[in-house]
C-alpha cells in the first residue's frame, strides 16, 4: 500500500512539473510573438501621406504601387542670380555672405527622375550618399550631400551659394547643400521640406522649439520621433547648420533609382 500512495506521489509531482514548464514556454512564445509584432508596427512607415506637399515648376509626381515616380526640371521657385538675366525670377545677389563670389554657371532646366519606395525601413547594408542628386525637396530641387567634389569640403563652395542658399553646377542643375532657407522661411524651420532617395523624409533645423545640432542625431544624421506628418513617430533626417548639413555616414534606408 505504502508503494501505492508513493507511485501515486510521484505521479503527482510530475504533472505539476510538466504544467509548470507548458506554462513557461507560453508565457515565453506569447512575449516574443508581441515584440515581434511590436517591431513591425513602429517600421512600418507609409509616407504617401506627404505627397500633396510636393509643389514646384516643372515638378510631377505619380503613385505606382508602393513607389512614387518623381520627374523634376529642377528649377528653383525663387528668385536667384543664377537665372539667366531674362529671366523674371532673375535676382542679382541680396544675401548676408560678405564673401559671396558668384560661379560662372547658370540655371538650366534638368530632367532628373526619382523613384523611390513609399514604405521606407532600414538597410541592413547602409550605402554612402553619392555625388550629384540624393534627394529631392518639395518644390522639386534636388539635394546634394555635403561634399564639393570626392571628399571635398564645402568650405569655399559655401561663398557661391545664393541668398536661397542653393547654387548650379556646371550643367546648369541647382541644388541644395545645406538649409534651403526659401523652404524654411516659407513653411518653418520645423516643416517637412522633401525626400531623400531612401524614402525617409527630412526636415528642418528645429524640433519642438528646439534647435537640432549633430549631437541629437545618429552617424546617419538623422533619428525616429513623432513629427507634424507622422504624430506617432517615423526616422527622418534634420537639416543642421554643422558639416555634414543634410546627411552623415550615407542613406538610413536603402536609396532608389535616380536618373538625370
Amino acid at each position: 500500500m505504502n508503494q501505492f500512495f508513493k507511485l501515486i506521489s510521484a505521479l503527482g509531482i510530475l504533472v505539476v512539473v510538466f504544467v509548470a514548464c507548458s506554462n513557461s514556454d507560453n508565457v515565453i512564445d506569447s512575449s516574443s510573438g508581441d515584440e515581434t509584432t511590436n517591431t513591425e508596427s513602429v517600421t512600418d512607415y507609409d509616407t504617401s501621406g506627404i505627397l500633396s506637399k510636393f509643389e514646384g515648376i516643372g515638378l510631377l509626381y505619380a503613385v505606382n504601387g508602393n513607389t512614387v515616380t518623381f520627374t523634376t526640371q529642377d528649377l528653383p521657385n525663387h528668385k536667384s542670380p543664377y537665372y539667366p538675366s531674362n529671366n523674371d525670377l532673375y535676382e542679382a545677389y541680396n544675401g548676408t555672405n560678405s564673401n559671396y563670389k558668384q560661379n560662372p554657371n547658370r540655371i538650366a532646366t534638368q530632367n532628373i527622375v526619382f523613384t523611390i519606395t513609399l514604405n521606407p525601413k532600414e538597410a541592413l547594408n547602409k550605402r554612402p550618399t553619392p555625388l550629384g542628386p540624393i534627394g529631392i525637396s518639395r518644390n522639386g530641387v534636388v539635394f546634394f550631400n555635403q561634399y564639393a567634389g570626392p571628399d571635398q569640403p564645402l568650405t569655399t563652395e559655401i561663398d557661391s551659394f545664393d541668398q536661397y542658399l542653393g547654387h548650379p553646377q556646371a550643367t546648369g542643375q541647382y541644388h541644395y547643400h545645406i538649409e534651403p532657407t526659401y523652404l524654411t522661411e516659407q513653411f518653418g524651420e520645423d516643416a517637412f521640406l522633401g525626400l531623400l532617395s531612401d524614402g525617409f523624409p527630412v526636415y528642418g533645423p528645429k524640433e519642438n522649439g528646439e534647435i537640432i545640432t549633430n549631437d541629437d542625431l545618429d552617424a546617419y544624421h538623422g533619428h525616429t520621433s513623432p513629427t507634424a506628418e507622422f504624430p506617432d513617430g517615423i526616422y527622418h533626417y534634420h537639416i543642421t547648420n554643422q558639416d555634414p548639413y543634410i546627411n552623415g555616414n550615407g542613406f538610413f534606408g536603402t536609396p532608389g533609382n535616380i536618373t538625370n
